[in-house]
């Protein structure tokens, strides 16, 4: 088996390869001057909607997916822009829920590439990689064009991309200790960075943080008169109880609460991820700038650097509520894809998100025997990653991904016996090779319903996997 897209059409092969040769802008020179240049000659087509901006270390993207697949329940036409992509690159940019085609994604790049051109010359550097994705998406979004666009920040906040959008609801998710090379070491440095997406006038919605970075973070609502509502205190998980295919919720909106709501994830953070995803579109609907709007001063009704204060007014109608989440996905967050045994993808790939899947895997599965697979990024922190997974893990199999920045087997295997010890390692230099021989652990019981495999370490080891295991594109 390999990891190819063979099927994909060469024009659009060719854009995804120009694309991808222009580097990533942290190894370049951390600026907006070049994109801000790209989308005002593009006429910013990020200010022809209003936009919910997404941060955080952990959940980004499936909270992304939430507040999508409730605003689309309401009949709103939206626009979803993502990172990183499981299998395909135009995962990144959807519409009303869907990846868009091959056809318009050349298209996307077709039309704003004399512009990149045209901004490349201005400066020393050129435009980088997701720079140039994310003018795309802004385009396709005002050429569809949508209703509401969802944006998740690629890395940080204050100098990420996506920041030359002005968020009418910002989303704070979880923050931990990733990227401590382009972010910072600390919490509250890192807190700094992704505080950049809280502007003018807007809500900012906070999910549970640790102390140090929510202080970052309110400092900052304060400093630019916005209004803030936190988990735990406006809004939040009031009650959940594992069920089949997920678990059901009670939730404490902004505006009400929300009971019976049956939601396709599993683990107590996506419940979090499920309450902050409501709060966000509650805030959104009670005062989020229609579509042209110029400026955020309309965004809320709230006086400025207060607490958000809610009522049943701005209660969301709770059938749909409960139909949209019913429906929503996060493909590669602990997604399962196979049956007898169970496999699970997971992109877990720092110390926190691991002990949030190994939680959820506990609660949720009750495996007698669980293997897994480890592929991971050789800047990350491996040990502290490992830590969480050694004591549900029967056997570890360790290997690649299809990233250059994926560590080589032999010395995660050295890493992994320091922790899980030698007899429990395992080392495959090919990915497929490597699911064969977890799914082999697994079954060693004889029992298919209690074994299992998890496969986890990356958004690329997840997507790889799914690859591999030939399961149908999600969106």
């Amino acid at each position: 088996m390999t990891v190819s897209q063979v099927s994909e059409p060469s024009d659009y092969r060719n854009a995804v390869g120009a694309i991808m040769a222009r580097g990533v802008e942290w190894e370049i020179d951390p600026t907006l001057d070049r994109v801000r240049d790209l989308v005002d000659v593009l006429g910013e087509p990020q200010r022809a909607y209003p936009v919910i901006h997404i941060a955080g270390t952990n959940g980004k993207s499936s909270t992304a997916r939430l507040v999508e697949a409730l605003l689309r329940e309401r009949g709103l036409r939206t626009g979803l822009y993502t990172s990183p992509e499981l299998t395909t690159l135009r995962e990144r940019i959807a519409i009303d829920g869907e990846p868009i085609t091959e056809e318009r994604f050349v298209e996307a790049y077709e039309d704003v590439l004399p512009f990149v051109q045209l901004v490349d010359g201005k400066h020393a550097t050129p435009l980088s990689f997701f720079e140039v994705l994310t003018a795309m998406a802004f385009a396709a979004f005002a050429d569809a064009p949508v209703d509401v666009a969802v944006v998740e920040a690629g890395m940080g906040g204050a100098w990420d991309a996506t920041n030359v959008a002005d968020g009418a609801v910002a989303v704070v998710t979880p923050i931990g200790l990733d990227h401590t090379r382009y972010l910072g070491d600390t919490l509250a440095e890192i807190a700094g960075e992704k505080a950049g997406i809280i502007k003018t006038g807007s809500v900012t919605v906070l999910a549970q943080q640790p102390v140090e970075a929510a202080e970052v973070l309110l400092r900052r609502v304060v400093e630019v008169g916005g209004t803030a509502a936190r988990e735990g205190i406006e809004y939040g998980v009031l009650g959940r109880d594992v069920a089949v295919g997920g678990q059901q919720l009670r939730l404490q909106g902004l505006h009400g609460v929300y009971d019976e709501v049956f939601l396709p994830l599993f683990g107590d953070h996506q419940a979090s991820n499920a309450a902050t995803a409501l709060a966000a579109v509650e805030a959104f609907a009670s005062g989020a700038p229609t579509r042209g709007e110029a400026n955020l001063e309309a965004a809320t009704r709230i006086a400025p650097g207060e607490s958000y204060l809610g009522g049943a007014e701005g209660q969301l109608d709770p059938a749909l509520v409960r139909s949209g989440f019913a429906k929503s996905a996060s493909p590669g967050r602990l997604e399962v894809v196979r049956t007898g045994p169970t496999v699970l993808l997971d992109a877990a790939h720092n110390p926190a998100g691991m002990a949030a899947t190994v939680a959820t895997v506990t609660e949720s599965f009750g495996f007698t025997r669980l293997a897994g697979v480890l592929a991971i990024a050789a800047d990350k922190d491996v040990v502290g990653v490992l830590d969480q997974l050694e004591p549900v893990l029967a056997e570890l199999v360790v290997t690649r991904n299809s990233s250059p920045r994926s560590m080589p087997p032999e010395e995660l295997a050295e890493i992994a016996e320091g922790v899980f010890g030698p007899e429990r390692v395992h080392v495959a230099q090919r990915l497929d090779d490597a699911i064969d021989r977890a799914i082999g652990f697994a079954e060693e019981t004889g029992e298919y319903r209690g074994a299992g495999v998890l496969i986890t370490g990356s958004v690329v080891t997840a997507g790889d996997a799914r690859t591999l295991l030939r399961v149908t594109e999600g969106r």
